[in-house]
Protein backbone atom coordinates (compact mmCIF):
# COMPACT_ATOMS: atom_id res chain seq x y z
CA UNK A 1 0.00 0.00 0.00
CA UNK A 2 0.69 3.36 -0.39
CA UNK A 3 1.15 6.37 2.35
CA UNK A 4 -2.41 7.87 2.37
CA UNK A 5 -2.71 11.38 1.30
CA UNK A 6 -5.09 12.67 4.21
CA UNK A 7 -2.94 14.99 6.39
CA UNK A 8 -5.22 14.20 9.38
CA UNK A 9 -6.48 10.61 11.05
CA UNK A 10 -9.73 11.95 10.85
CA UNK A 11 -9.35 12.91 7.14
CA UNK A 12 -8.10 9.27 6.98
CA UNK A 13 -11.30 8.05 8.35
CA UNK A 14 -13.63 10.19 6.11
CA UNK A 15 -11.40 9.14 2.87
CA UNK A 16 -12.37 5.04 3.86
CA UNK A 17 -15.85 6.28 4.45
CA UNK A 18 -16.20 7.30 0.98
CA UNK A 19 -14.46 4.63 -0.57
CA UNK A 20 -15.79 1.49 1.71
CA UNK A 21 -18.35 2.76 3.66
CA UNK A 22 -19.66 -0.34 4.62
CA UNK A 23 -16.71 -2.11 5.41
CA UNK A 24 -16.29 -2.87 9.52
CA UNK A 25 -14.49 -0.07 11.40
CA UNK A 26 -14.82 -0.77 14.95
CA UNK A 27 -15.93 -3.54 17.43
CA UNK A 28 -16.56 -1.98 21.18
CA UNK A 29 -18.32 -3.87 23.19
CA UNK A 30 -22.50 -3.74 21.74
CA UNK A 31 -21.13 -0.93 19.39
CA UNK A 32 -20.21 -2.62 15.83
CA UNK A 33 -19.87 0.52 13.10
CA UNK A 34 -18.95 0.55 9.83
CA UNK A 35 -16.20 3.12 8.65
CA UNK A 36 -19.47 5.71 7.20
CA UNK A 37 -20.92 4.97 10.71
CA UNK A 38 -18.02 6.02 12.15
CA UNK A 39 -17.33 8.75 9.83
CA UNK A 40 -21.28 10.31 10.93
CA UNK A 41 -19.90 9.98 14.43
CA UNK A 42 -17.04 11.81 14.20
CA UNK A 43 -18.88 14.29 12.17
CA UNK A 44 -21.00 14.39 15.37
CA UNK A 45 -18.65 14.66 18.11
CA UNK A 46 -16.99 17.76 15.96
CA UNK A 47 -19.92 19.65 15.92
CA UNK A 48 -20.87 18.74 19.47
CA UNK A 49 -17.26 19.80 20.46
CA UNK A 50 -17.55 23.00 18.46
CA UNK A 51 -20.78 23.73 20.46
CA UNK A 52 -18.82 23.95 23.56
CA UNK A 53 -16.12 26.43 22.39
CA UNK A 54 -13.28 23.54 21.34
CA UNK A 55 -11.23 23.91 18.54
CA UNK A 56 -7.58 25.33 17.38
CA UNK A 57 -6.87 27.58 20.82
CA UNK A 58 -8.77 25.35 23.02
CA UNK A 59 -8.48 21.88 23.85
CA UNK A 60 -10.28 18.44 24.62
CA UNK A 61 -9.06 16.46 27.53
CA UNK A 62 -10.35 13.18 27.55
CA UNK A 63 -10.96 10.91 30.05
CA UNK A 64 -12.13 7.58 29.16
CA UNK A 65 -11.70 3.46 29.01
CA UNK A 66 -11.90 1.55 25.56
CA UNK A 67 -15.25 2.33 24.35
CA UNK A 68 -17.06 3.20 20.87
CA UNK A 69 -16.45 6.87 22.52
CA UNK A 70 -13.22 7.35 22.42
CA UNK A 71 -12.41 7.00 18.95
CA UNK A 72 -15.24 8.98 17.70
CA UNK A 73 -14.56 11.99 19.75
CA UNK A 74 -11.10 11.96 19.36
CA UNK A 75 -11.55 11.71 15.77
CA UNK A 76 -14.31 14.57 16.17
CA UNK A 77 -11.80 16.97 17.72
CA UNK A 78 -9.54 16.57 14.96
CA UNK A 79 -12.48 17.27 12.92
CA UNK A 80 -12.84 20.64 14.96
CA UNK A 81 -9.18 21.46 14.69
CA UNK A 82 -8.74 21.04 18.68
CA UNK A 83 -5.88 18.86 20.03
CA UNK A 84 -7.09 15.80 22.51
CA UNK A 85 -5.18 15.27 25.93
CA UNK A 86 -5.83 11.74 26.44
CA UNK A 87 -5.76 11.37 29.96
CA UNK A 88 -5.20 7.86 31.76
CA UNK A 89 -8.18 6.17 34.03
CA UNK A 90 -6.11 5.37 36.73
CA UNK A 91 -5.64 8.36 37.82
CA UNK A 92 -6.09 9.33 41.30
CA UNK A 93 -6.99 13.50 42.47
CA UNK A 94 -3.25 13.87 42.44
CA UNK A 95 -2.84 12.30 39.13
CA UNK A 96 -5.66 14.27 37.39
CA UNK A 97 -4.55 17.50 39.39
CA UNK A 98 -1.76 17.63 37.48
CA UNK A 99 -2.84 16.80 33.99
CA UNK A 100 -5.87 18.50 34.17
CA UNK A 101 -3.68 21.86 35.05
CA UNK A 102 -1.03 21.12 32.19
CA UNK A 103 -3.25 20.20 29.48
CA UNK A 104 -5.19 23.51 29.82
CA UNK A 105 -7.98 22.06 27.79
CA UNK A 106 -11.25 24.33 27.66
CA UNK A 107 -13.35 21.18 27.87
CA UNK A 108 -13.21 17.99 29.72
CA UNK A 109 -15.15 14.83 28.35
CA UNK A 110 -15.36 12.09 30.52
CA UNK A 111 -16.65 8.99 31.78
CA UNK A 112 -17.80 8.65 35.36
CA UNK A 113 -16.50 6.14 36.60
CA UNK A 114 -13.82 3.24 34.97
CA UNK A 115 -13.75 -0.31 36.53
CA UNK A 116 -12.71 0.46 40.04
CA UNK A 117 -12.22 4.40 39.63
CA UNK A 118 -14.69 7.02 40.86
CA UNK A 119 -13.16 9.93 38.04
CA UNK A 120 -16.16 11.95 39.24
CA UNK A 121 -15.35 11.16 42.80
CA UNK A 122 -11.68 12.07 42.11
CA UNK A 123 -12.89 15.34 40.47
CA UNK A 124 -15.18 16.58 42.85
CA UNK A 125 -11.68 17.07 45.44
CA UNK A 126 -10.43 19.36 42.75
CA UNK A 127 -13.30 21.34 41.09
CA UNK A 128 -16.14 21.98 43.50
CA UNK A 129 -17.68 24.52 41.81
CA UNK A 130 -18.56 21.93 39.61
CA UNK A 131 -21.36 21.26 41.99
CA UNK A 132 -22.25 24.67 42.51
CA UNK A 133 -23.40 26.24 39.47
CA UNK A 134 -25.20 25.33 36.34
CA UNK A 135 -23.28 24.85 32.96
CA UNK A 136 -21.67 28.42 31.66
CA UNK A 137 -22.07 30.11 35.01
CA UNK A 138 -19.25 28.24 37.08
CA UNK A 139 -15.62 29.09 36.88
CA UNK A 140 -12.54 27.12 38.02
CA UNK A 141 -9.57 28.96 40.45
CA UNK A 142 -7.76 25.95 39.97
CA UNK A 143 -7.90 25.72 36.12
CA UNK A 144 -8.94 28.80 35.16
CA UNK A 145 -9.33 27.25 31.28
CA UNK A 146 -11.37 24.94 31.76
CA UNK A 147 -14.83 25.92 30.86
CA UNK A 148 -17.28 22.96 30.22
CA UNK A 149 -17.09 19.01 31.99
CA UNK A 150 -19.62 16.86 29.91
CA UNK A 151 -20.09 13.07 31.13
CA UNK A 152 -20.53 9.88 29.01
CA UNK A 153 -23.24 7.36 29.45
CA UNK A 154 -25.53 7.97 32.13
CA UNK A 155 -24.29 8.81 35.42
CA UNK A 156 -25.90 8.32 38.58
CA UNK A 157 -24.57 11.51 40.02
CA UNK A 158 -25.12 14.60 37.41
CA UNK A 159 -23.26 17.29 39.21
CA UNK A 160 -24.99 20.47 38.13
CA UNK A 161 -22.46 22.23 36.31
CA UNK A 162 -21.74 19.45 34.13
CA UNK A 163 -24.05 18.28 30.64
CA UNK A 164 -24.61 14.72 29.35
CA UNK A 165 -22.77 14.46 26.32
CA UNK A 166 -25.53 12.71 24.41
CA UNK A 167 -27.79 16.00 25.30
CA UNK A 168 -24.99 17.96 23.98
CA UNK A 169 -24.76 16.15 20.64
CA UNK A 170 -28.26 16.61 20.22
CA UNK A 171 -28.21 20.26 20.69
CA UNK A 172 -25.31 20.83 18.22
CA UNK A 173 -26.67 19.71 14.71
CA UNK A 174 -27.20 23.23 13.00
CA UNK A 175 -23.60 24.35 13.69
CA UNK A 176 -21.58 25.30 10.60
CA UNK A 177 -18.90 22.84 9.58
CA UNK A 178 -15.97 21.80 11.30
CA UNK A 179 -12.43 23.63 11.18
CA UNK A 180 -9.68 21.06 8.92
CA UNK A 181 -6.59 21.19 11.18
CA UNK A 182 -3.37 21.75 9.60
CA UNK A 183 -0.76 18.82 9.64
CA UNK A 184 1.65 20.52 11.78
CA UNK A 185 -0.87 21.49 14.10
CA UNK A 186 -1.13 18.85 17.32
CA UNK A 187 -3.39 15.69 17.16
CA UNK A 188 -3.10 14.24 20.41
CA UNK A 189 -1.10 15.52 23.93
CA UNK A 190 0.04 12.07 25.57
CA UNK A 191 1.76 11.80 29.14
CA UNK A 192 4.86 10.28 29.94
CA UNK A 193 6.48 9.85 33.07
CA UNK A 194 10.18 11.95 33.24
CA UNK A 195 13.40 12.50 35.29
CA UNK A 196 10.75 15.20 36.92
CA UNK A 197 8.11 15.18 39.18
CA UNK A 198 5.35 15.52 36.69
CA UNK A 199 4.03 14.16 33.94
CA UNK A 200 5.85 15.50 30.42
CA UNK A 201 3.14 16.70 27.87
CA UNK A 202 4.23 15.24 24.57
CA UNK A 203 2.65 16.73 21.28
CA UNK A 204 2.49 14.51 18.41
CA UNK A 205 1.65 16.29 15.21
CA UNK A 206 -0.91 15.07 12.67
CA UNK A 207 0.88 14.23 9.23
CA UNK A 208 4.00 12.47 11.31
CA UNK A 209 1.11 10.18 13.55
CA UNK A 210 -0.47 9.09 9.87
CA UNK A 211 2.74 8.15 8.48
CA UNK A 212 4.00 6.52 10.98
CA UNK A 213 1.17 4.63 11.96
CA UNK A 214 0.69 3.75 8.88
CA UNK A 215 4.57 2.36 8.16
CA UNK A 216 3.65 0.29 11.52
CA UNK A 217 1.07 -1.68 9.78
CA UNK A 218 2.92 -2.36 7.13
CA UNK A 219 5.21 -3.97 9.15
CA UNK A 220 2.43 -5.77 10.46
CA UNK A 221 1.59 -6.95 7.13
CA UNK A 222 -1.82 -5.28 7.59
CA UNK A 223 -4.49 -4.66 4.69
CA UNK A 224 -8.52 -3.85 4.60
CA UNK A 225 -9.30 -7.22 5.68
CA UNK A 226 -7.93 -7.87 9.06
CA UNK A 227 -9.23 -7.32 12.26
CA UNK A 228 -6.94 -5.83 14.95
CA UNK A 229 -7.21 -6.72 19.11
CA UNK A 230 -6.07 -4.32 21.26
CA UNK A 231 -6.74 -5.06 25.04
CA UNK A 232 -4.50 -1.83 26.36
CA UNK A 233 -5.65 1.33 26.91
CA UNK A 234 -6.07 3.84 24.03
CA UNK A 235 -4.84 6.90 25.91
CA UNK A 236 -1.27 4.94 25.88
CA UNK A 237 0.74 6.05 22.89
CA UNK A 238 0.14 2.21 22.10
CA UNK A 239 -3.41 2.71 21.68
CA UNK A 240 -3.54 6.19 20.37
CA UNK A 241 -0.74 6.69 18.19
CA UNK A 242 0.02 2.60 17.14
CA UNK A 243 -3.19 0.45 16.77
CA UNK A 244 -5.80 3.04 16.11
CA UNK A 245 -3.32 4.80 13.47
CA UNK A 246 -2.35 1.21 11.92
CA UNK A 247 -5.46 0.06 11.65
CA UNK A 248 -7.18 2.80 10.29
CA UNK A 249 -4.87 3.51 7.89
CA UNK A 250 -5.38 0.56 6.27
CA UNK A 251 -9.19 0.44 6.53
CA UNK A 252 -9.27 -2.27 9.09
CA UNK A 253 -11.05 -3.27 11.64
CA UNK A 254 -10.75 -2.37 15.58
CA UNK A 255 -11.66 -4.68 18.10
CA UNK A 256 -11.47 -2.79 21.56
CA UNK A 257 -11.36 -4.69 24.66
CA UNK A 258 -12.76 -2.42 27.41
CA UNK A 259 -11.60 -4.49 30.67
CA UNK A 260 -8.37 -7.19 29.65
CA UNK A 261 -9.35 -10.21 31.12
CA UNK A 262 -7.44 -13.43 29.73
CA UNK A 263 -10.76 -15.32 29.25
CA UNK A 264 -12.41 -12.69 27.92
CA UNK A 265 -9.76 -11.85 25.66
CA UNK A 266 -9.38 -15.19 23.92
CA UNK A 267 -13.48 -15.27 23.72
CA UNK A 268 -13.26 -12.07 21.93
CA UNK A 269 -10.04 -13.24 19.62
CA UNK A 270 -11.20 -16.41 18.69
CA UNK A 271 -15.05 -14.56 18.00
CA UNK A 272 -14.29 -11.31 16.37
CA UNK A 273 -11.82 -14.03 13.77
CA UNK A 274 -8.68 -11.25 15.23
CA UNK A 275 -6.36 -11.64 12.55
CA UNK A 276 -3.40 -9.01 14.65
CA UNK A 277 -2.97 -8.77 18.34
CA UNK A 278 -1.24 -5.44 20.13
CA UNK A 279 0.66 -8.09 23.40
CA UNK A 280 2.68 -6.77 26.20
CA UNK A 281 4.57 -9.25 28.22
CA UNK A 282 1.93 -9.22 31.53
CA UNK A 283 -1.20 -9.75 28.50
CA UNK A 284 0.73 -12.50 27.43
CA UNK A 285 1.90 -14.54 30.52
CA UNK A 286 -2.34 -13.98 31.94
CA UNK A 287 -3.20 -15.58 28.45
CA UNK A 288 -0.63 -18.64 28.73
CA UNK A 289 -3.54 -20.37 30.51
CA UNK A 290 -6.03 -20.51 27.26
CA UNK A 291 -2.97 -20.76 24.76
CA UNK A 292 -4.64 -24.05 23.35
CA UNK A 293 -7.13 -22.25 23.10
CA UNK A 294 -5.79 -19.33 20.81
CA UNK A 295 -3.34 -21.16 19.08
CA UNK A 296 -6.49 -22.82 17.61
CA UNK A 297 -7.69 -19.59 16.06
CA UNK A 298 -6.76 -19.68 12.50
CA UNK A 299 -7.11 -16.14 11.57
CA UNK A 300 -4.77 -14.84 14.20
CA UNK A 301 -1.71 -14.43 12.83
CA UNK A 302 0.61 -11.32 13.61
CA UNK A 303 0.74 -8.32 15.68
CA UNK A 304 3.29 -5.78 18.11
CA UNK A 305 4.95 -7.11 21.59
CA UNK A 306 7.80 -6.47 23.32
CA UNK A 307 9.89 -7.90 25.42
CA UNK A 308 12.93 -10.11 26.11
CA UNK A 309 13.81 -13.19 23.25
CA UNK A 310 11.97 -16.23 25.61
CA UNK A 311 8.49 -13.86 25.77
CA UNK A 312 8.54 -12.95 22.07
CA UNK A 313 8.80 -16.69 21.50
CA UNK A 314 5.64 -17.37 23.67
CA UNK A 315 3.59 -15.49 21.48
CA UNK A 316 5.10 -17.04 18.32
CA UNK A 317 4.98 -20.60 19.18
CA UNK A 318 2.91 -21.19 22.52
CA UNK A 319 0.43 -18.83 21.39
CA UNK A 320 0.65 -19.51 17.81
CA UNK A 321 0.72 -15.89 16.55
CA UNK A 322 3.69 -16.71 14.23
CA UNK A 323 4.14 -13.39 12.42
CA UNK A 324 4.18 -10.72 15.43
CA UNK A 325 7.03 -7.82 15.48
CA UNK A 326 8.86 -7.17 17.73
CA UNK A 327 9.41 -3.17 18.42
CA UNK A 328 10.81 -0.48 19.80
CA UNK A 329 9.93 3.35 20.47
CA UNK A 330 8.69 5.75 22.82
CA UNK A 331 5.57 8.00 22.74
CA UNK A 332 8.23 10.54 22.24
CA UNK A 333 8.60 8.62 18.64
CA UNK A 334 5.20 8.75 18.11
CA UNK A 335 5.16 4.82 19.91
CA UNK A 336 7.46 3.10 17.51
CA UNK A 337 10.35 4.04 15.40
CA UNK A 338 11.82 0.38 14.77
CA UNK A 339 9.75 -2.38 14.18
CA UNK A 340 9.96 -5.68 12.43
CA UNK A 341 8.99 -6.94 9.76
CA UNK A 342 6.56 -9.45 10.26
CA UNK A 343 7.65 -12.30 7.49
CA UNK A 344 10.93 -11.62 8.96
CA UNK A 345 13.14 -15.25 10.52
CA UNK A 346 12.04 -15.87 13.49
CA UNK A 347 15.50 -15.67 14.95
CA UNK A 348 15.73 -12.39 14.14
CA UNK A 349 12.70 -11.10 15.62
CA UNK A 350 13.42 -12.57 19.38
CA UNK A 351 16.60 -10.59 19.38
CA UNK A 352 16.05 -7.67 17.63
CA UNK A 353 13.42 -4.24 17.13
CA UNK A 354 14.00 -4.13 13.65
CA UNK A 355 14.87 -1.63 11.35
CA UNK A 356 14.16 2.60 11.36
CA UNK A 357 10.68 3.23 9.78
CA UNK A 358 10.56 5.13 6.89
CA UNK A 359 11.44 8.51 7.54
CA UNK A 360 13.46 7.76 10.93
CA UNK A 361 17.38 8.28 11.33
CA UNK A 362 18.97 6.62 14.08
CA UNK A 363 22.74 7.20 15.13
CA UNK A 364 24.35 5.97 18.78
CA UNK A 365 26.79 8.01 20.89
CA UNK A 366 30.25 5.87 20.94
CA UNK A 367 30.99 7.09 24.82
CA UNK A 368 27.38 5.20 26.28
CA UNK A 369 25.93 3.42 23.25
CA UNK A 370 22.66 5.47 23.76
CA UNK A 371 20.43 5.07 20.74
CA UNK A 372 19.57 8.47 19.40
CA UNK A 373 16.45 9.51 17.01
CA UNK A 374 15.75 11.88 14.43
CA UNK A 375 13.01 12.25 11.78
CA UNK A 376 9.34 11.51 13.12
CA UNK A 377 10.00 12.52 17.27
CA UNK A 378 7.68 14.80 19.05
CA UNK A 379 8.69 18.76 18.34
CA UNK A 380 9.21 19.21 22.53
CA UNK A 381 7.74 18.73 26.10
CA UNK A 382 4.60 21.58 26.56
CA UNK A 383 5.11 23.99 29.51
CA UNK A 384 8.73 22.03 29.79
CA UNK A 385 11.76 23.91 28.01
CA UNK A 386 14.00 22.46 30.43
CA UNK A 387 12.73 18.80 29.99
CA UNK A 388 13.27 19.67 26.16
CA UNK A 389 16.55 20.75 26.59
CA UNK A 390 17.63 17.35 28.15
CA UNK A 391 15.75 15.54 25.96
CA UNK A 392 16.93 17.15 22.70
CA UNK A 393 20.41 17.67 21.02
CA UNK A 394 21.39 20.82 19.80
CA UNK A 395 21.26 18.93 16.79
CA UNK A 396 17.78 17.59 16.98
CA UNK A 397 17.95 13.87 18.06
CA UNK A 398 15.90 12.43 20.57
CA UNK A 399 18.18 10.90 23.26
CA UNK A 400 16.32 8.12 24.06
CA UNK A 401 18.35 6.79 27.27
CA UNK A 402 18.50 2.96 26.05
CA UNK A 403 21.35 1.29 25.53
CA UNK A 404 21.46 -0.64 22.41
CA UNK A 405 23.79 -2.20 19.53
CA UNK A 406 23.20 -1.73 15.89
CA UNK A 407 23.13 -4.54 13.47
CA UNK A 408 24.75 -4.16 9.87
CA UNK A 409 21.44 -4.02 8.45
CA UNK A 410 20.51 -0.97 10.52
CA UNK A 411 18.00 -3.26 12.65
CA UNK A 412 18.15 -2.01 16.72
CA UNK A 413 18.83 -4.79 19.23
CA UNK A 414 17.73 -3.13 22.54
CA UNK A 415 20.36 -4.19 25.30
CA UNK A 416 19.59 -1.47 28.54
CA UNK A 417 18.40 1.88 30.39
CA UNK A 418 21.12 3.95 31.12
CA UNK A 419 18.49 6.12 32.61
CA UNK A 420 16.58 5.83 36.31
CA UNK A 421 13.18 5.32 34.23
CA UNK A 422 11.43 2.47 35.40
CA UNK A 423 9.29 0.62 32.72
CA UNK A 424 6.58 -1.51 34.36
CA UNK A 425 4.38 -4.02 32.00
CA UNK A 426 5.43 -1.16 29.22
CA UNK A 427 4.43 1.89 31.50
CA UNK A 428 7.22 4.60 32.12
CA UNK A 429 7.33 5.24 35.84
CA UNK A 430 9.15 8.30 36.77
CA UNK A 431 10.69 7.60 40.55
CA UNK A 432 10.77 11.24 41.11
CA UNK A 433 7.49 11.51 40.94
CA UNK A 434 6.54 8.50 43.28
CA UNK A 435 9.10 9.70 46.01
CA UNK A 436 7.49 13.01 45.64
CA UNK A 437 4.40 12.00 46.25
CA UNK A 438 5.75 9.45 49.75
CA UNK A 439 7.23 12.34 51.12
CA UNK A 440 4.00 14.00 51.17
CA UNK A 441 3.05 11.49 53.77
CA UNK A 442 3.26 13.15 57.62
CA UNK A 443 5.05 10.48 58.70
CA UNK A 444 8.35 9.99 56.29
CA UNK A 445 11.59 11.54 56.06
CA UNK A 446 12.70 10.96 52.70
CA UNK A 447 12.15 8.23 49.98
CA UNK A 448 14.07 6.94 47.40
CA UNK A 449 12.69 4.54 44.74
CA UNK A 450 14.40 2.45 41.75
CA UNK A 451 13.34 -0.38 40.18
CA UNK A 452 14.15 -4.35 39.96
CA UNK A 453 13.80 -6.92 37.73
CA UNK A 454 11.07 -8.69 37.68
CA UNK A 455 10.38 -12.09 35.67
CA UNK A 456 6.81 -10.75 34.16
CA UNK A 457 6.87 -7.10 34.10
CA UNK A 458 9.85 -5.90 33.28
CA UNK A 459 10.57 -4.32 36.52
CA UNK A 460 8.51 -3.47 39.32
CA UNK A 461 8.91 0.09 41.26
CA UNK A 462 10.59 -0.55 44.76
CA UNK A 463 10.75 2.31 47.63
CA UNK A 464 13.35 2.60 50.62
CA UNK A 465 12.15 5.33 52.99
CA UNK A 466 12.87 6.64 56.22
CA UNK A 467 10.46 7.38 58.33
CA UNK A 468 9.95 10.31 61.82
CA UNK A 469 7.62 7.72 63.41
CA UNK A 470 8.92 4.27 63.70
CA UNK A 471 4.74 3.21 64.02
CA UNK A 472 4.99 3.38 59.90
CA UNK A 473 5.00 0.49 58.11
CA UNK A 474 6.18 -0.30 55.03
CA UNK A 475 2.80 -1.84 54.30
CA UNK A 476 0.49 1.57 55.98
CA UNK A 477 2.57 3.69 53.02
CA UNK A 478 2.19 1.46 50.11
CA UNK A 479 -1.65 1.32 50.95
CA UNK A 480 -1.71 5.11 51.28
CA UNK A 481 -0.07 4.85 47.96
CA UNK A 482 -3.08 2.97 46.47
CA UNK A 483 -5.21 5.77 47.59
CA UNK A 484 -3.51 8.66 46.07
CA UNK A 485 -1.73 7.27 43.39
CA UNK A 486 -2.34 5.41 39.99
CA UNK A 487 -1.90 1.63 40.11
CA UNK A 488 0.59 1.67 38.23
CA UNK A 489 2.99 3.63 40.05
CA UNK A 490 2.28 2.13 43.62
CA UNK A 491 5.14 0.04 44.69
CA UNK A 492 5.66 -3.26 44.63
CA UNK A 493 6.84 -3.66 47.76
CA UNK A 494 7.83 -0.02 50.39
CA UNK A 495 10.61 -0.61 52.64
CA UNK A 496 11.33 1.17 55.76
CA UNK A 497 15.35 1.94 55.96
CA UNK A 498 17.13 3.48 59.09
CA UNK A 499 19.17 5.80 56.54
CA UNK A 500 19.46 5.81 52.81
CA UNK A 501 22.84 5.18 51.76
CA UNK A 502 24.42 7.84 50.44
CA UNK A 503 27.98 9.72 49.37
CA UNK A 504 30.05 11.84 51.50
CA UNK A 505 28.40 14.65 49.54
CA UNK A 506 24.79 13.22 50.74
CA UNK A 507 23.79 12.10 47.21
CA UNK A 508 21.48 8.88 47.43
CA UNK A 509 23.30 5.47 46.18
CA UNK A 510 20.57 3.85 43.79
CA UNK A 511 22.83 1.80 42.40
CA UNK A 512 23.64 -0.16 46.12
CA UNK A 513 19.59 -0.14 46.41
CA UNK A 514 18.93 -1.58 42.91
CA UNK A 515 20.86 -4.45 44.38
CA UNK A 516 18.58 -4.58 47.44
CA UNK A 517 15.77 -4.14 45.68
CA UNK A 518 16.43 -6.76 42.98
CA UNK A 519 17.60 -9.42 45.61
CA UNK A 520 14.12 -8.96 47.43
CA UNK A 521 12.31 -9.70 44.11
CA UNK A 522 13.81 -12.52 43.07
CA UNK A 523 13.70 -14.03 46.50
CA UNK A 524 10.11 -13.68 46.39
CA UNK A 525 9.41 -15.17 42.78
CA UNK A 526 5.98 -16.06 41.87
CA UNK A 527 4.27 -13.27 44.24
CA UNK A 528 2.38 -10.86 42.10
CA UNK A 529 0.95 -8.80 43.95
Amino acid sequence: MTEPAACTLDEVAADEAARRPDAPALVAGQVRWTYGELDRAAERAARALRSIGAGPRAGVGLLAGNVAAWPAIALGAHRAGAPVDAFNTWVKAWDLDQLVASSGCAALVMAPAVRSTDLLGELRTLLPELWAAPPGEWRSERFPALRHVVLLGEPEEMPRGARRWAEVVASAGALAPPVDPARSDTAFVLYTSGSSAAPKAVPLLHRDLVVNGFHIGERMGLGGHDRVWLGSPLFWSFGSANALVATLTHGACLVLQEQFAPDDAARLLAGERCTAAYLLPSLVDALMPFADRIREIPSLRTGVTIGRPDQIRKVAVDLGISGICNIYGSTETYGNCCVTRHDAPLEDRLVSQGPPLPGVELRVVDDTGELQVRGRVMPGYLGQPEATAAAMTEDGWYRTGDRVALRPDGSVEFRSRLTEMIKTSGINVSPSEVEGFLCRHPGVESAAVVGAPHPTRGEVVVAFVTTRDASVAGTDLRAWCREGIAGYKVPWEVVVVAALPSTVTGKILKRALVEEATRLVASREGETA
